[in-house]
């Protein structure tokens, strides 16, 4: 019995994507483990990538001539329409395929999801249990009764590691591959680049985006062992030969005691790839000690969520953060040497154009070296959510309109050309940043470190050889990337 997966996340950019780089080129972490656990029990799978794609007659023919039995396909809310349309065309072509639709849209509108057509099976929750025994069912000619499948909250220490070929074999065939120059990521994560998840859920409790993630994962945070993430690690070093990753954790650092020992152990284990993961500003201005400690390992830069410059604003979305803590966290980045990935809002319910200023003065005065503003977009079974509907707030009329672009308007009472001005007056430098970034970049241009490090290297290789016995510096086979 043959399976396909059908990745559907054309919604942002369209077919044929992948060219744009890492923004549009994400492996799914979810059909990854999905395939991963199911190829241990025995079974074929296959994935389409719409996004590798030309157009819905190009995967028309594509489905046609893989001729798959079962089809699974992901859904967040932004891919309604994408998925709507992939199932009606499977169903032309092949009216006997059995479909299931899973993933976080699933989860937090059960009762949306079920008005899809073309739909066999719903499955709410993680499926790394769930649909490795819905297949083999289906094999048995034993099907379920119900159309809703719960899923079940596995161990993640006990489950296989994703299977990232699956998405890198179907790349390479369209031309893209993990050290594709069309595929990059930004300049302190080189290829080869790629993404790992250490835990789901998170203990926060945001509005804008809680109890949605609750729903699916379960309160808290369950977290892999560092040893179990550890093995990844080499597994994915010896295979891929990464130079860099990043953690796709919603926050990796409110456990400071895993840290500690993710960091002793990667460093014990000769890892030297950089890396990038997300953060909060209160832990980060709390436990400096904890950002030097990650530093020292290889971290090169944190993904904080600033979300807003004003108290009143970080208060109604529950952030449990303050305005002072935001910019104390910058200060203790710049201290170490990270790099700043900065995430903030504009447009919130209830938010005034004074409060806006404040977060577009609170973004400037931090200066981030990369910016990732949104206009606020009310989601699904989040409690802002129904907040705006209650209040007869929310705009989006469409599933595309969920997506995180901050080009169109979400709510009502919003000034959105004043919020675009906003939006792009937050990212001018101050002139106090601009000589700073431009002494910055002519030290990293005449003194780069990586030049001379070769120099040394080459230096002590050839000591080596001359110097039999010599321990020199240890071989780099099975390290690429290490610097």
């Amino acid at each position: 019995m043959k399976t396909t997966l059908i990745y559907p996340g054309i919604a942002g950019y369209g077919f044929n994507c992948l060219s744009r780089g890492m923004d549009a080129g994400w492996v799914s972490h979810g059909l990854a483990s999905l395939s991963a656990a199911a190829k241990v029990e025995g079974f074929e799978i296959d994935l389409i990538d719409l996004r590798a794609l030309q157009s819905w007659d190009h995967f028309r023919e594509e489905f046609r001539q893989r001729d798959p039995d079962v089809v699974g396909l992901t859904m967040m809310s932004v891919d309604y329409n994408p998925v709507k349309r992939a199932l009606q065309i499977m169903r032309e072509v092949k009216p006997d395929v059995i479909t299931i639709v899973g993933g976080p849209h699933v989860s937090l509108a059960l009762e949306d999801s079920l008005r899809l057509e073309h739909v066999d099976y719903l499955v709410t929750g993680e499926g790394e249990i769930t649909f490795p025994k819905l297949l083999q069912a289906i094999k048995e000619g034993r099907p379920p009764n119900s159309k809703v499948i719960p899923g079940e909250r596995p161990d993640l220490d006990k489950i296989p590691f994703a299977d990232r070929d699956l998405f890198l074999e179907e790349w390479r065939k369209w031309g893209y591959t993990l050290n594709s120059p069309e595929v990059p990521f930004v300049k302190e994560l080189p290829p080869p680049f790629l993404t790992i998840i250490a835990g789901r859920g998170c203990i926060y409790r945001c509005s804008f985006c809680k109890p949605g993630e609750d729903l699916i994962f379960g309160r808290g945070v369950r977290r892999r062992s560092v040893d179990n993430v550890i093995q990844e690690l080499k597994e994915l070093r010896d295979k891929y030969h990464f130079a860099s990753f990043m953690f796709h954790d919603d926050c990796l650092t409110e456990d400071r005691e895993w840290v500690r020992e993710f960091c002793e152990k990667y460093k014990a284990e000769g890892f030297t790839q950089p890396f990038f993961c997300q953060s909060r500003a209160d832990i980060i201005a709390r436990h400096p000690d904890m950002v030097e400690l990650m530093a020292d390992a290889g971290l090169r830069g944190y993904f904080i969520g600033f979300e807003s410059g004003n108290q009143r604003v970080l208060n109604f979305l529950r952030k449990g953060t303050t305005v002072k803590q935001n910019l104390e966290a910058a200060r203790i980045c710049r201290k170490y040497g990270l790099v700043i990935w900065a995430n903030y809002m504009l447009g919130i319910p209830t938010e005034t154009k004074e409060e806006v200023m404040d977060t577009v003065n609170m973004i400037r005065e931090i200066d981030p070296d990369y910016y990732s503003p949104a206009f606020f977009t009310p989601h699904p079974g989040t409690d802002l959510y129904d907040y705006c509907i209650e209040h007869d707030l929310s705009l989006i009329t469409d599933y595309d309109s969920y997506r995180r672009n901050p080009t169109e308007p979400k709510i009502k009472g919003q000034d959105y050309e004043f919020l675009k001005w906003a939006r792009d007056y937050s990212q001018k430098r101050k002139f106090k940043n601009r000589v700073r970034r431009g002494v910055k970049a002519f030290w990293e241009k005449y003194t780069d470190p990586a030049r001379y490090a070769r120099k040394i290297r080459k230096i002590l290789g050839i000591y080596q050889d001359e110097q039999p016995g010599h321990m020199g510096t240890p071989p780099l086979s099975g390290q690429a990337g290490a610097r």
